[in-house]
């Protein structure tokens, strides 16, 4: 089962790890245990010396990792590189004053990464549609005292109005839009086209974007480039492949005939540029 948040929760270092907790995560920053095969032996290990989330820092930013039923978060509590090569990738693009948008921003660990790199002066827009995610990404961005991130309680899609997400498993990050016959665990969310969200933040301009929406992204991505003004085209971008068998259209074949160009691939990441 997903833990819920807690609606009350107390102040960011409440929960911080005590000294045995701490000494485990320690050992997996610093040998090959932080790799993804050993972190639910190590979210185990941890949770018998104190349930529960705990508050860490993670590239820069605050956060409150709920890591028993959520590998993005065991992730980044385990692993210090956690996507470092996507992360660098996109700081490389993205500065100070730039705007950065997260599309499945999950608990933030790359929107509240990026938002230091923008800076005050710069824009994160982070969109996560699943209620206790967006919750925990709420809490982290604040906690980071980051005003400079929009935070969008809905799901980018093909058109204005709702869509069906659910949760395979007790993995939260692995929510997705339903696409087929939902269960009986899914339920509604606001949908927004991206163009529309970009339009309601006040951006002019995207240098760079990551998405990941679980086999999605073909939905979201081929009717934005469509229909929206190239000069909201980001100019980087990391999309994730790993669903790629779930695309009704080829979005990456899409986005080279747009001038898109492949710079580099990770086990779960596309990462292209356009000029």
């Amino acid at each position: 089962m997903i833990p819920s948040n807690d609606t009350s929760p107390a102040p960011f270092g409440a929960l911080a790890p005590n000294a045995a907790q701490a000494a485990i995560i320690r050992l997996a920053h610093n040998s090959g245990l932080k790799r993804g095969a050993f972190r639910p032996w190590l979210s185990r290990l941890v949770n018998l010396f104190g349930s529960g989330p705990l508050d860490v820092l993670y590239q820069g930013a605050s956060f409150r990792f709920y890591h028993q039923a959520s590998a993005t978060e065991r992730g980044a509590l385990f692993n210090p590189d956690y996507n470092l090569q996507e992360l660098d990738f996109l700081r490389r693009h993205v500065g100070a004053g730039g705007i950065f948008v997260d599309l499945g921003a999950n608990v933030g660990t790359y929107a509240l990464a990026l938002a230091r790199d923008v800076g005050p002066t710069g824009k994160v827009i982070a969109i996560e549609p699943h209620p206790v995610t967006h919750a925990r990404l709420k809490f982290n961005t604040e906690a980071s005292g980051y005003a400079q991130v929009r935070l969008v309680a809905a799901a980018a899609g093909p058109t204005d109005g709702e869509l069906m997400i659910e949760t395979d498993g007790d993995n939260l990050g692995a929510s997705h839009i339903v696409t087929g016959t939902p269960t009986g665990k899914a339920f509604k969310v606001p949908s927004l086209r991206l163009q529309r969200i970009l339009e309601e933040a006040g951006a002019t301009k995207v240098d760079a974007l990551k998405i990941d929406v679980e086999g999605f992204e073909d939905r979201v991505l081929i009717g934005f480039f469509h229909d929206a003004p190239e000069a909201l085209w980001p100019h980087a971008v990391v999309i994730e492949h790993l669903s790629q068998d779930e695309w009704t259209d080829d979005c990456l074949a899409d986005m080279h005939a747009r001038g898109y160009v492949e710079q580099g691939r990770t086990r779960s990441n596309t990462l292209l540029t356009r000029e």
